[in-house]
């Protein structure tokens, strides 16, 4: 076994470590242990997981202290290959359908290279010179998808420095976090000697407008950013109300109304100051779109703060088949999108987009050392300090993919989604649970007799079989956790679970498997055998329910060779 060697420390060694070398080869050397230390990982065969288990795992890195002495770049390479990449997650899989995390590009691995060797840093112009006016053009190019203000708009903002049209960010959290923080502000915004809520304070805000409290509005599919959100800005997670959807999973346009219309009656509490409506473009669990268009009328109405989270959707307005989604966002006031999502792009980075372009002013500071008050700096108008160039990543991709290359890879997912709908809806052993709009499916894996058995009962609307539905589906909520369990054992492929309270079943809440079919390499074969390999290790588990459900059901359908027991993870 080869024994790390371990180097006396000295200067000039560590020198040698920050110059580049004289020639390449050097450099190419270490780049094509790195490029087939890549390669053998996707090549790799086996399953979704390494099979090392997490208390293993943990013993590979129970290392307590700090290296102390430096060791050679080979050996650490070496100790990644053999550590790290060994037992990563293959997201890049065909049969890994369970979250948005997909395959990328290959030259995005070429792009990450440049990023880390330039080493900007976004904050000011003085350490980001080009890549500054890169992510000024790749974020005009994405507010001109969403508003399409027109020419001279654009061409008079795409490199002012006096405004900003949006920020690149870390993620969708701090694009949603900084919408909403630019909303807060104009809710709470400077008034005769009131400074604003900037510099006095959520209390004294409150008391200088009147009001007792302040919330945010958003269906209940809204992700988790926004009561995060909340909480930082001090308005209280419990101050997120959540909004009933429909059945296709998009808001509920009369009970926002209705909602809106309590909140602005006084009642002996105090009024209720609404910071922001906010719509979504591709909700994460179910892929819907919210009805924008009535939204953002029901917030130019109540005077406030339109938001669209579009972080997994809105890249989708690149592509005209999609634009009909989105209508209405074009009126939103501020608009978030994730790069690393649609767009094909790794992890991480997102984009938050103001259509006023001087929204931003609202939260611009300034340092005495860097993003002085008049200078050119991008740092001004974000909440993050230090950034590195990840806008190069999207910037890059959309010239060499393009919108007609995008559109493909759109096509692609909704034949993926339409065929994994499909396939399951003809297996008999399983049924779906919402209409897709942007290449999220999901469904529950149901044997046809109890389907049947179900569909019989909604039919008769007797208490009593709506009671026997409630227990039915509590049993097959059992079924499928335990299924989805079974399918992580397994590890030839990979879907998410979730549950939802807004099936057909609503109210009552229903487990059910994810499935995000963006994968351009995932087929309709493979499909195949992911249904297949669902439906095999689901009726191996129906054994172990079956008892149960036929004592739930009529006698008449019992079946006499089973034991009538209740499974234990029932």
């Amino acid at each position: 076994m080869h024994q790390p060697k371990e180097i006396i420390s000295n200067l000039e060694y560590l020198r040698k470590l920050f110059i580049m070398p004289d020639s390449p080869d050097k450099f190419i050397e270490f780049g094509n242990d790195l490029l087939e230390m890549i390669h053998d990982f996707f090549q790799q065969k086996g399953g979704i997981h390494s099979a090392i288990t997490l208390p293993e795992l943990s013993h590979l890195f129970d290392q307590t202290a700090v290296p102390a002495s430096p060791r050679l770049i080979k050996d650490v390479l070496g100790e990644i290959k053999g550590k790290i990449v060994k037992h990563s997650v293959k997201v890049g899989s065909p049969y890994y359908i369970g979250h948005m995390t997909s395959a990328i590009p290959y030259f995005m691995i070429l792009l990450e290279m440049i990023i880390a060797a330039l080493n900007q840093n976004q904050v000011k112009i003085e350490s980001a010179k080009a890549s500054s006016f890169v992510e000024r053009e790749l974020v005009a190019w994405l507010h001109r998808l969403v508003f399409n203000k027109g020419d001279k708009y654009y061409e008079k903002n795409i490199q002012n420095h006096r405004v900003a049209l949006g920020n690149v960010v870390s993620d969708g959290t701090l694009a949603n976090l900084t919408a909403l923080l630019v909303a807060r502000e104009k809710a709470f915004a400077p008034d005769g000697d009131f400074p604003g809520l900037r510099m006095a304070g959520m209390a004294r805000a409150l008391r200088h407008y009147g009001y007792s409290k302040a919330v945010i509005l958003v269906s209940k599919r809204g992700h988790y950013s926004i009561t995060k959100s909340a909480n930082l800005l001090g308005l209280g997670e419990d101050n997120v109300i959540s909004i009933a959807v429909d059945s296709n999973n998009r808001i509920d346009i009369k009970k926002l109304r209705k909602k809106i219309e309590e909140l602005q009656k006084k009642n002996r509490r105090g009024r209720t100051k609404i910071v922001s409506i906010i719509g979504i473009a591709g909700t994460t669990e179910t892929g819907s779109v919210d009805n924008l268009y009535e939204m953002a009328n029901i917030a130019r109405e109540t005077d406030t703060h339109f938001h669209v989270d579009a972080c997994w959707g809105g890249s989708a307005i690149l592509v005209d088949e999609y634009r009909h989604l989105f209508k209405g966002i074009e009126q939103a006031d501020s608009v978030t999108i994730d790069a690393h999502k649609l767009l094909y792009c790794p992890m991480s980075m997102g984009v938050v987009l103001f259509q006023d372009e001087k929204d931003l002013r609202y939260i611009r500071h300034s340092s005495q050392y860097v993003i002085r008050r008049n200078s050119v700096d991008t740092g001004r108008f974000t909440i993050e300090g230090s950034r590195p160039f990840s806008c190069l990543k999207p910037w890059a991709s959309l010239k060499i993919i393009g919108k007609e290359g995008y559109g493909l890879l759109f096509k692609q997912a909704q034949k993926s989604t339409d065929n994994l709908k499909m396939i399951l809806d003809n297996c008999g052993n399983f049924e779906t649970l919402n209409n897709p709009q942007l290449f999220i499916l999901i469904y529950r894996f149901i044997p046809g007799v109890v389907k049947k058995q179900l569909m019989a009962w909604k039919k008769d609307r007797s208490k009593d079989s709506e009671r026997k539905i409630r227990k039915v589906n509590n049993l097959i909520n059992g079924l499928n956790i335990k299924l989805h369990k079974a399918l992580r054992r397994d590890d030839t492929s990979f879907v998410s679970r979730t549950t939802m309270e807004s099936t057909t079943y609503r109210p009552q809440k229903i487990v059910v498997l994810r499935a995000v079919l963006i994968n351009p390499l995932t087929n309709s074969q493979i499909l195949e055998e992911i249904v297949a390999t669902q439906n095999r290790i689901g009726l191996k588990i129906w054994k172990e329910f079956k008892p149960v459900f036929y004592r739930l059901s009529d006698s008449s359908l019992q079946d006499p060779e089973m034991i009538v027991s209740a499974p234990v993870s029932a």
